[in-house]
């Protein structure tokens, strides 16, 4: 299914299940075919109406230059838009800090769900480099999307060169499809900004909220977790045993529809 940003841009979602509207929000790498959404649709979908999109230059989803954040805000409204009515959302890592500055603009939804918003300059020795997103574009404008990948997620992500490698190495069909939307990259680091807890745009959710965070994940995520739900009025945290950033969807799964039902 298609809807249409207010710049035109083409957005590429599914809609599938039964039961109130729940919008999935990815992070960086993923769209329906590749990360998080495939996994966690079919374990929900008998509890919601579950809405997962492509963010635009990913999947099939088409693309408009300039980039901005407010296009992107402008793409969730879209699909929201289509639900009909005023969903839960559950936005991933970047997706969720997508998904913050979206209802503090006044995305109209019912409860969302934070996990992991990368807010990683909580300590400023965690925050990545400031020209990570020019360095990014300029590695795919060169077509090394090998690289921007290795990059960002050495660089931007903070994961060992050697588990990269390892990655790269066995994981080459995932790594194949992240080389695909590398172009998109330099745009979840702009929705992160510096990397820093947006205090200012937090402060204005004003709807039920959980902060989620793996109990294994690195001292910087649990950090951002922390001063996420900080600075969200009445919000909570939520963590979750044995798991880290790449979290198991049968673990997270029963949490959202517990949370949102």
């Amino acid at each position: 299914m298609i809807t249409i940003s207010k710049d035109g841009t083409q957005i590429a979602y599914d809609k599938i299940g039964k039961g109130p509207a729940l919008v999935l929000v990815d992070g960086a790498f993923c769209h329906r075919e590749n990360g998080v959404t495939p996994r966690l649709v079919p374990l929900l979908s008998n509890h919601f109406t579950v809405f997962s999109y492509d963010r635009r230059g990913r999947g099939e989803s088409t693309d408009t230059k300039p980039y901005s954040v407010e296009r992107e805000i402008e793409d969730l409204e879209a699909i929201v838009g289509a639900t009909m009515e005023s969903p839960f959302v559950c936005g991933f890592s970047s997706g969720a800090a997508l998904l913050v500055r979206s209802v503090a603009k006044g995305l109209p939804v019912n409860k969302i769900a934070l996990f992991e918003p990368p807010y990683t300059a909580v300590n400023a020795a965690d925050a990545p480099p400031e020209d990570a997103a020019a360095r990014l574009l300029g590695l795919t404008d060169q077509g090394k999307r090998g690289e921007a990948v290795k990059y960002f997620m050495t660089k931007v992500m903070g994961m060992p060169a050697a588990i990269v490698f390892l990655f790269r190495l066995f994981g080459k069909s995932i790594w194949k499809k992240n080389e695909g939307v590398s172009h998109t990259l330099s745009y979840d680091i702009a929705v992160m900004g510096n990397f820093g807890v947006p205090k200012e745009i937090i402060s204005k959710i004003n709807v039920p909220t959980i902060v989620i965070g793996g109990e294994k994940s690195p001292k910087k995520l649990a950090d951002a977790v922390n001063a996420a739900a900080q600075g969200i009025p009445g919000s909570k945290i939520i963590l979750l045993k044995d798991q880290s950033h790449n979290v198991s969807m049968k673990v997270l799964a029963p949490v959202l529809i517990d949370f949102f039902k």
